[in-house]
């Protein structure tokens, strides 16, 4: 497998034309916020596994990258590039590039767990990514802690050194839902192979992914909103190859689901879980679009749109339930259009409004910055097409909503940003009819 960190450039900038109403069938890629976790625990786990429905975005190709220069042998199936293997057995050096690469990524830190079972510690960067708000790793070093492994900081990065092997019990309580000490939490427990009590975790699809895929390499599970418990496998049962399946991706389908909404069309999106998009359907239905859930698929029939007026309140939360923050960046370009005032709150990743406002702004967008963290918006605005930067990957994929509707050309840039998180997000659309080009160098 290739060992390059992204995928080769294919545009410099899209090019985006308004149109008629979207229409038709698109299937979803598997989810990268998924991927990540689940490639992680397979290295933790450190069986021969098969992972399906992995997609190619560059953040995952960073995963796979940083996996290898690792030690871990990891390959893709011949004919079937979205099917990994993890090969098991033992693992070798780390190579020296893998600090560099693992600055490129925020999920750089689920290979915590891993490394420490290998190589006895783990020296890595700071987490990178999306600049979007401080990565805070306290919560991090408070599990590793309750592990007894020691921890230090520097301006480049940090180190955990594993504490002596143990076989008792470990609880932990997280101040608040934080999903990457969550899945950190159950990964150290799966290389300690300790059992783990912890306390308000993270119950997102994601983190239930990981519980799942644990459940079926022999791990007893149990998760409810006060506690995550976790218990090692009987011996009979903590050998073999496992086989997992990433979930298909909520946010490139709510994504597809807001376009078309706004641009008043009907379609279906194939390969996700209805339950995953519970909270933006309950959005969207709020604000007058017919939208449906079935088990592994979503169907929006927005032609007949009679807007309600309603004030949707976008508000992310980290509880059981809430709004992944991730959804807000669609559905704000999304409500541009729709009549009403609406508030959007993002304090989990507070620099985020700082990327996108400003970029719809360029479009004539008219939203009102309440706090670095809240915003809102009266519509329905009236956008007009002007080059924009995906400076972020949710402010890319709101940015191609907008231009749908905006009169005139939009032109995005910042492509490599856009495809960290979306293998081709852009040719999604295309099935469903929209007007966009990619202009080559």
């Amino acid at each position: 497998m290739p060992t390059t960190q992204f995928p080769p450039m294919t545009a410099e900038v899209i090019a985006v034309r308004p149109g008629p109403p979207l229409a038709g069938t698109v299937t979803v890629d598997g989810s990268k916020n998924a991927a990540l976790p689940l490639l992680a625990a397979a290295a933790a786990l450190g069986r021969p596994g098969q992972i399906s429905n992995v997609p190619a975005s560059a953040d995952v190709q960073a995963m796979l990258t940083l996996l290898q220069q690792a030690g871990h042998r990891i390959a893709r199936t011949v004919g079937d590039p979205a099917t990994v293997l993890a090969l098991g057995g033992n693992v070798g050096r780390v190579a020296p590039e893998l600090f560099e690469t693992a600055g490129l990524i925020r999920a750089s830190y689920y290979l915590v767990p891993a490394l420490l079972a290998a190589h006895g510690r783990a020296v890595l960067p700071w987490p990178g990514g999306c600049q979007i708000g401080e990565r805070g790793m306290e919560q991090h070093f408070r599990v590793y802690e309750a592990f007894g492994d020691q921890f230090a900081v520097d301006n480049r990065g940090y180190t955990v050194v594993a504490g002596s092997a143990r076989a008792d019990s470990v609880s932990v309580m997280l101040p608040f839902r934080s999903r990457g000490a969550t899945v950190a939490a159950i990964l150290r427990a799966v290389v300690a192979g300790r059992p783990l009590r912890l306390g308000h975790p993270n119950l997102s699809p994601e983190v239930i992914s990981v519980l799942d895929a644990l459940k079926a390499a022999g791990w007893g599970t149990q998760a409810t909103e006060r506690l995550i418990a976790l218990a090692p496998p009987a011996a009979r049962t903590s050998e073999g190859s496992v086989a997992w399946t990433v979930p298909g991706d909520k946010i490139e389908a709510g994504t597809l689901a807001c376009a078309l909404a706004a641009t008043r069309g009907n379609g279906r999106i194939e390969g996700v879980r209805g339950r995953d998009v519970a909270p933006l359907v309950a959005a969207l239905r709020w604000l007058g679009i017919s939208v449906a859930a079935q088990e592994d698929a979503l169907t929006v029939h927005a032609e007949n749109t009679q807007p309600t007026g309603h004030s949707l309140r976008a508000i992310a939360s980290l509880s059981p339930g809430g709004l992944d923050a991730d959804f807000e960046p669609a559905l704000m370009a999304l409500t541009l259009g729709l009549p009403g005032t609406h508030l959007f709150a993002d304090t989990i990743n507070p620099g985020r409004h700082s990327n996108l406002v400003p970029q719809l702004a360029f479009l004539g967008a008219r939203i009102e910055q309440i706090s670095p963290t809240q915003c809102c918006l009266t519509g329905p605005q009236y956008l007009t097409g002007a080059g924009v930067e995906s400076t972020d990957i949710r402010t890319g994929s709101a940015l191609l909503i907008a231009g749908l509707t905006a009169r005139g050309v939009t032109t995005l840039g910042g492509l490599q940003q856009l495809r960290r998180g979306h293998a081709d997000l852009p040719t999604k659309l295309r099935t469903l009819g929209a007007d966009i080009c990619e202009v080559t160098a």
